[in-house]
């Protein structure tokens, strides 16, 4: 739980990571349904862009806090 608290971004990561990861199912099933409607490398590119930006600010270390 501690590990929790120390990332004042965790709750806000997790609704992104949820938000992205509903936005890629979508796109996935209307690739799979009706291709014509499928926007399926646009999803692609914001779960690419999602994940970068989670590793690059969620991974930052909190140095001189106790």
């Amino acid at each position: 739980m501690k590990t929790i608290l120390e990332n004042n971004y965790s709750y806000t990561q997790q609704l992104i990571i949820a938000l992205v990861s509903t936005f890629f199912g979508y796109h996935l099933y209307q690739e799979i349904v009706n291709p014509e409607k499928s926007q399926l490398t646009l999803s692609i590119m914001l779960v690419a862009l999602t994940y970068f930006l989670i590793n690059k600010f969620g991974t930052q270390s909190e140095k001189g806090k106790i």
